[in-house]
């Protein structure tokens, strides 16, 4: 079992940059990560995920091409990246946690993901 614990959320103007990091309790190298989202009054969703070597990657298109994830498994930290931000990613932002045989799989969907961090706000001002 993993805890997670977000960090890095605040009050940014639209445009600028934040950077989130998720801290696990324990190794992290057999699991996938994930970070999910979501805004008031609505469902969370996907936001970016990455395998457990950290060589794939996956983002909905909502973010592709401003969020980068990574991760440092010597760390037990994954990094959310966030550039040239919009009022609507405005959101709750969740980090996420499934173990993983395969180290290239990414993880899409919520319900395969097992563990979940207490999520770190971040707010885009227009």
């Amino acid at each position: 079992q993993v805890q997670l614990v977000e960090s890095g959320g605040g009050l940014v103007q639209t445009g600028g940059s934040l950077r989130l990091s998720c801290a696990a309790s324990g190794r992290i190298y057999n699991y996938a990560m994930g970070w999910f989202r979501q805004a008031p009054g609505k469902e969370r969703e996907f936001a970016a995920a990455i395998s457990r070597d950290g060589g794939t990657t996956y983002y909905a298109d909502s973010v592709k091409g401003r969020f980068t994830i990574s991760r440092d498994n010597a760390k037990n930290t994954v990094y959310l990246q966030m550039n040239s931000l919009k009022p609507e990613d405005t959101a709750v932002y969740y980090c996420a946690a499934t173990i993983k045989r395969s180290w290239s799989v990414v993880v899409t969907t919520r319900p395969e993901y097992e563990y979940w961090g207490q999520g770190t706000q971040v707010t885009v001002s227009s």
